[in-house]
């Protein structure tokens, strides 16, 4: 059967209208697909990397298990003028006092990383509470201050989660850049996936504890320290207010 304009009730409108009518519905279908990716809509993100004009990164490490390393990677953090973000559990914290205090001390950023290490889409928002507090007070007790920013255990969040933690005054942030060190890869190996993935704004991912991180940490930072970038506090590179998040967690400052 032919296609005919007429059937529709096109042919009779004027082509500008016609055209109108579909730029229209496309900005439509554009705003309601971006809704969703900000977290405008049923799904909420949390921070993965920041859009910034600066060559800023952000070093973070995931503190859950061993602290025997803390102090070489506290050493090579200062020897590069690099302010990390560590994220803390709560029993960690409660085992490891003298970590805590020292990571402090040295003028880094601690957040949360829950209690226990649940999954923590798959328990009880209640729970999740209860994750939440109960580490503040054992990073709080060690000396670690009160913690605003949270991580989720291997990085499983849901939409309740992030807003359950940001109506207790947290903000959530994951990573963009994933050294791999908990699958054990090879400093040159975590070497290359960093440094040819890194750009501006980007969240970099450590952890405590993992067998070749002291090797590929003062590579990484070198090369990065000489190709320009800065490494700052997680605080020091997100926005707290007139931001969005597109659908891949890079947030927007909207002044």
């Amino acid at each position: 059967m032919a296609f005919d304009i007429n059937d529709y009730g096109l042919g009779k409108r004027p082509l500008w209208a016609i055209f109108a009518a579909l730029l229209i519905f496309i900005a439509m279908a554009f705003f309601v697909v971006n809704c969703v990716a900000m977290g405008e809509g049923s799904r909420l993100l949390p921070v993965y990397s920041v859009e910034t004009p600066e060559k800023k990164v952000a070093v973070t490490f995931n503190c859950a298990w061993e602290a025997d390393d803390i102090p070489e990677i506290l050493a090579i953090l200062e020897k590069y003028e690099a302010k990390a973000t560590f994220f803390i559990l709560g029993q960690w914290a409660k085992e490891n006092p003298d970590s805590v205090k020292m990571i402090a001390k040295s003028g880094h950023e601690i957040g949360t990383h829950s209690n226990t290490h649940p999954d923590m889409a798959k328990i009880s928002m209640e729970e999740a509470r209860e994750e939440l507090l109960r580490s503040c007070e054992h990073i709080e007790k060690a000396g670690g201050g009160k913690p605003k920013l949270f991580r989720a255990p291997s990085g499983s969040y849901s939409s309740e989660l992030i807003k359950t933690a940001s109506e207790m005054g947290f903000m959530t942030v994951q990573w963009d850049i994933d050294s791999r060190d908990w699958k054990d890869k090879t400093a040159a190996e975590m070497v290359e996936n960093v440094t040819k993935n890194v750009g501006k704004g980007s969240i970099i991912l450590f952890h405590s504890g993992k067998k070749n991180t002291l090797e590929a940490l003062p590579q990484i930072l070198e090369i990065l320290k000489n190709g320009g970038y800065e490494f700052v506090k997680i605080s020091d590179l997100i926005y707290t207010e007139n931001y969005t998040i597109d659908h891949t967690g890079r947030q927007f400052c909207l002044q």
